[in-house]
């Protein structure tokens, strides 16, 4: 019976966690990813924009490649008051070898001028509780406040696409 109890409590408590961690807006902190280098980097910017954060897993990059190659030529991911930026979930791509991950996207961005950055420990899902991102293509909005004010994972619908304009909106 005790046991009974002890794991019902258990289950309780990490179903409540997984809530917990889905509810938005929540409070989230800069953290210690890499560069294209491999050297240690904050987010840009942390406090002074919004930040719109695409975390891909290098295994899924093509996923919402129309959103946003739209979003790089309408320059829709810059601002006064919000920056854009990447970067690669490589934890969730074993076989793709890091270095080669960051020469790749190092490639992209001498191209189009992007920031892009490097988790290679999940230090980003991880510190902000994410949850599963494996496979995923993950956007995310920050507010200058630190607030993950927007999340959301997977292949984007054009219903998706035009709530996330909408939550945008205030916050360019």
């Amino acid at each position: 019976m005790k046991c009974k109890t002890i794991l019902l409590a258990l289950f309780g408590l990490l179903g409540w966690a997984a809530v917990n961690a889905q509810t938005l807006p929540r409070k989230v902190s800069n953290v210690e990813v890499l560069n294209l280098e491999g050297k240690p980097a904050r987010l840009p910017y942390w406090g002074e924009k919004n930040l719109m954060i695409f975390y891909v897993d290098p295994d899924r990059h093509k996923q919402n490649n129309d959103f946003t190659v739209e979003m790089e030529e309408k320059h829709l991911a810059e601002g006064e008051n919000l920056f854009g930026f990447g970067v690669m979930n490589l934890a969730d791509a074993p076989m793709i070898p890091n270095g080669m991950a960051r020469s790749m996207a190092r490639k992209r961005t001498a191209k189009n001028g992007a920031t892009v950055l490097a988790d290679q420990n999940r230090v980003l899902s991880e510190s902000w509780n994410l949850g599963d991102c494996n496979n995923q293509f993950v956007l995310l909005l920050v507010n200058k406040e630190g607030e993950l004010v927007y999340m959301h994972k997977g292949v984007l619908s054009e219903e998706d696409i035009a709530e996330f304009y909408r939550v945008l909106e205030p916050y360019k």
